[in-house]
């Protein structure tokens, strides 16, 4: 029979661990709650170069510059990445659009949506418009081997990281089209592009611009052929929160199907001048 000193050990002994079972519970739960209120806002200017080619060995500069202004909308374009540890959604900042209806109607087609990631569950949501028809693209993140380096540059009042991985260019660009690419055999050979990084571990999260991500802190800057992609402003633990969610609305395909919709949708529409032509 237990006295009652022993008795009182043993009640002690629950109580104590009890107490450290409520505390680590909370502890667990204070700290998912942190990683869910944890927000930030990332502003990025992206500027691209465009490649004319032999068709510009024939034009004059005030031409090129004509044709530069005329394709500013496209070529020059501000976005937002809201980010917290684990998800991020990034699209493009609203604006008013000088273009032409008809060459806009066309540029639209191919270009990103707005994109969720979660970093935890490996996922890709975006949202893509073609030809008047929703399609919600639904895949795994863009695989990157990243190569880090010790070269360091300021970016703002950020000390940034340079990183860099070789990615095929046909991942990059799953969303876009060009007439070249019915005309491409079935080679083995894989085209590939160097994409530069430059990263903050000011920032510890794994989160970037556009498809990047997967780097010991926020991705401020990307390099990518012709694009730069620059951020001009963060926002840490804004006073409004946002709504940080995958999109769930339109036709679900992965990127190659998406790819395979594009590329026949095209060919049919070339087809189909052929025969008028004819």
């Amino acid at each position: 029979m237990l006295n009652n000193k022993m008795l009182n050990t043993i009640i002690m002994k629950s109580i104590i661990t009890i107490f450290f079972a409520l505390f680590f519970v909370f502890l667990a739960a204070s700290t998912k709650t942190s990683a869910q209120e944890f927000q930030g806002k990332a502003y990025y200017f992206s500027k691209s170069t465009m490649e004319l080619g032999s068709f510009g060995a024939r034009l004059s500069e005030a031409q090129k510059k004509q044709i530069q202004e005329r394709l500013k909308n496209r070529l020059q374009k501000t976005y937002v990445l809201t980010f917290n540890k684990e998800e991020s959604t990034f699209k493009e900042e609203d604006k008013l659009d000088a273009m032409s209806g008809a060459t806009d109607s066309w540029g639209s087609n191919f270009t990103p949506g707005e994109q969720y990631k979660n970093i935890k569950t490996n996922t890709l949501r975006q949202n893509q418009e073609f030809y008047g028809k929703q399609f919600l693209v639904k895949d795994n993140l863009l695989a990157l081997e990243w190569k880090m380096t010790t070269e360091i540059k300021q970016i703002g009042n950020y000390m940034c990281f340079k990183a860099t991985a070789s990615v095929p260019s046909s991942e990059l660009s799953w969303y876009n089209f060009s007439w070249g690419d019915l005309n491409e055999d079935d080679s083995s050979e894989v085209k590939m592009t160097e994409v530069v990084a430059w990263y903050s571990p000011q920032i510890p999260v794994s989160q970037g611009p556009s498809e990047y991500w997967g780097l010991p802190g926020l991705i401020l800057e990307v390099n990518v052929g012709t694009t730069t992609m620059l951020c001009s402003k963060i926002i840490m633990n804004p006073d409004e929160k946002s709504e940080i969610e995958a999109p769930k609305k339109g036709k679900e395909v992965t990127k190659n199907e998406y790819q395979e919709i594009i590329a026949g949708k095209m060919k049919e529409m070339r087809d189909n001048r052929g025969r008028r032509r004819g």
